[in-house]
């Protein structure tokens, strides 16, 4: 079994993916209209100059999420 972590976790230029949203309300749906679901493979891609948002490659777009939103994705590491 692979490891699974936060997604804000995610090291620059490595692949996981998604496994569980433990956020809710309306955060969790805007999260999955992003593409979001389980299985969906995730890219980290590179990080603001402050290092908050993160940028992320999810199904052909490239997503910004702050570090408290991406601490409720939860990922396995490919």
């Amino acid at each position: 079994m692979n490891k699974v972590i936060p997604l804000n976790y995610l090291p620059l230029g490595k692949t996981a993916k998604v496994k569980l949203l433990t956020s809710d309300g309306i955060i969790r749906r805007r999260m999955l209209d992003l593409g979001l679901i389980s299985n969906t493979i995730v890219e980290a891609i590179q990080k603001s100059p402050s290092g908050d948002p993160t940028a992320y490659w999810i199904r052909g777009a490239v997503i910004a999420l702050r570090s408290e939103e991406a601490n409720k994705i939860l990922v396995e590491l490919n």
